[in-house]
């Protein structure tokens, strides 16, 4: 319900400032609009995915990233 709900807005930014402490990194998911990806983004998420960014393929349709992420 981002960027829309203004308690989910609120939940996502305590758990940004939670993981930040604990110096984990927060990948959302499940991005499907520019609205969510700014808000989420300017809520401090550096990972995201989702149909926006990309569909699902494969798994030997993405080798190298495969590779990389090992």
């Amino acid at each position: 319900n981002l960027p829309g709900s203004r308690i989910d807005g609120l939940i996502v930014e305590a758990i940004v400032k939670i993981a930040r402490s604990l110096q984990v990194e927060v990948i959302a998911e499940g991005i499907e609009t520019e609205a969510q990806r700014a808000f989420l983004t300017r809520a401090g998420v550096t990972g995201l995915q989702g149909y926006l960014l990309a569909l699902p393929q494969p798994i030997r349709a993405r080798p190298r990233a495969l590779a990389s992420a090992a």
